[in-house]
């Protein structure tokens, strides 16, 4: 299992983006491309069931509609454009033939609580396999980093975790107490046996970073001395707004 390019690359969050090109557009994922970075970006699920490069739970930051991703169909997606440009809503295929394998990726997979665990990561992996590039995936549920890890064994699997978790991180769940302490702690790690973490980088060092010896990623950087901090304790970063010096 190659993790050096996880390790070596410093990583675009949502692609190298900026007022002119849209976080998880196609423009920011050239923009990153051509600069040399991997890219960090989010899939998740439409009312129909096809994988959609986006972020957020809901539409309206992006696009200005009050709707969830998931109430609307693939191409109602595609029809909205992203902070009044002329960019949209990739499909995950179509971002992966445009990515190419031309630089690595690393892909949060979003929580789905409506949807069955194995058929949405099963999805995933189906349309990666024979992909032609390097990559990771990572997510903050721990089932699944632990599915994908079952399904695609070689492939590169991370938790993702914060100390710093609140209700709406949890679809305002009545136990969201419960589960953030968990994602605090990194709980579900000794089943998991994940591969690296990403934790955000003001939350190094404490107890549950400590006790994982493997890869260690810090998010999300936003400048040049955010990233000096992140270094003491990280082996790599996820960086926006600031272009890291040298790597």
């Amino acid at each position: 299992m190659e993790l050096e390019f996880l390790k070596k690359i410093p990583v675009a969050h949502r692609g190298l983006h900026d007022d002119n090109k849209p976080e998880n557009s196609l423009s920011a994922f050239e923009a990153a491309i051509k600069a040399g970075f991997t890219i960090e970006t989010d899939v998740r699920l439409s009312k129909d069931g096809e994988l959609m490069i986006f972020h957020d739970d809901t539409l309206t930051r992006m696009t200005g509609v009050n709707k969830r991703v998931n109430e609307l169909s693939a191409n109602e997606l595609k029809e909205l454009r992203l902070e009044g440009t002329e960019e949209r809503i990739p499909l995950f295929a179509e971002f992966l033939d445009f990515l190419g394998g031309r630089t690595p990726l690393l892909l949060e997979i979003k929580n789905e609580p409506r949807a069955d665990k194995k058929e949405f990561i099963g999805k995933i992996a189906a349309s990666l396999d024979g992909y032609d590039g390097k990559y990771a995936v990572q997510s903050f549920n721990p089932f699944y980093v632990k599915e994908y890890k079952r399904l695609c064994p070689d492939i590169p699997c991370g938790v993702l975790a914060t100390a710093d978790s609140g209700k709406q991180d949890f679809d305002n769940s009545v136990f969201w107490r419960i589960k953030a302490r968990a994602v605090k702690n990194m709980s579900f790690n000794k089943s998991v046996k994940p591969d690296f973490v990403s934790y955000h980088f003001t939350d190094y060092p404490q107890k549950s970073t400590e006790r994982f010896h493997g890869l260690k990623l810090g998010w999300t950087v936003r400048s040049a001395s955010e990233e000096a901090q992140a270094r003491k304790y990280c082996d790599n970063i996820i960086f926006e707004h600031y272009l890291p010096s040298s790597f």
